[in-house]
């Protein structure tokens, strides 16, 4: 590991129904101990093929909106070609297409350089696993 980049893996408990979990503080501290004040970029990526990240505003209702345009694109139903796990989980498999895996963001001062109602979140619609895990990497 060079002095310009920084990786931890943390871990996040999504439970059993489908969620979005407001990441932003996670990344924030992962920040406050490894930019040491510099400016540069953080990558936030999860190994999952069944959950994704976005930047939203949380709170307000948009991360239940989020979940029910997801309903709307991606029904939980027996439509789907995969079909091991609970119903619908097919759908699951095809989330990451609609919302990636990972997220790029600048780092100004070694803090999140993110607007006002801007969150960083993980949408994880697959009920059967309850643990995820991101990737942060800081590049200075």
């Amino acid at each position: 590991m060079t002095d310009n980049f920084r990786t931890r893996i943390i871990s996040v408990t999504t439970g059993s129904d489908e969620t979005v979990c407001d990441v932003t503080d996670m990344c924030a501290t992962f920040l406050q101990e490894e930019a040491q004040g510099r400016d540069g970029l953080l990558n936030v990526f999860t190994p999952h093929a069944t959950a994704g990240l976005a930047v939203i505003e949380t709170g307000a209702g948009s991360d239940a909106d989020l979940l029910a345009a997801l309903h709307q694109l991606l029904p939980a139903d027996n439509r789907w070609q995969h079909r091991h796990g609970s119903t619908g989980h097919g759908r699951d498999h095809v989330l990451p297409a609609i919302v990636p895996p990972h997220v790029t963001l600048p780092v100004i001062g070694g803090a999140l350089e993110l607007g006002t109602w801007q969150s960083v979140v993980l949408v994880d619609t697959n009920k059967d696993n309850p643990r995820r895990q991101i990737r942060l990497s800081f590049l200075g």
